[in-house]
């Protein structure tokens, strides 16, 4: 079970990207990668198919895995760990492991 997810805010702990923040784009679950917003850039050929699209040299997001990256917690503005919290009404919520809040 990953707990990180889509839309969250992220930093690359890892890599030639370390220090780096940004926004989860999507989350590969089944091989364990993640895709961030304007991390992890990479040069791709592409070639003209359509006549409205561009051709030419064009950088786009590469996955990465998802044990380079750390959750922000929205609180105490750090690269935090994840905890999992049964609420009182039943429902799971994460938690900060050094601030405490619900994330």
């Amino acid at each position: 079970m990953f707990r990180i997810k889509k839309e969250d805010t992220v930093q690359v702990m890892t890599g030639k990207d370390k220090g780096k923040k940004g926004k989860v784009l999507k989350v590969i679950p089944e091989k364990g990668r993640i895709l961030v917003e304007r991390i992890n850039l990479v040069k791709k050929h592409m070639r003209r198919t359509r006549e409205d699209q561009k051709a030419g040299v064009v950088e786009k997001e590469s996955l990465l895995n998802i044990s380079n990256v750390m959750l922000l917690c929205k609180h105490c503005n750090k690269p935090t760990r994840i905890g999992a919290k049964k609420l009182n009404d039943g429902s799971k919520a994460r938690l900060c492991r050094k601030c405490g809040e619900v994330i």
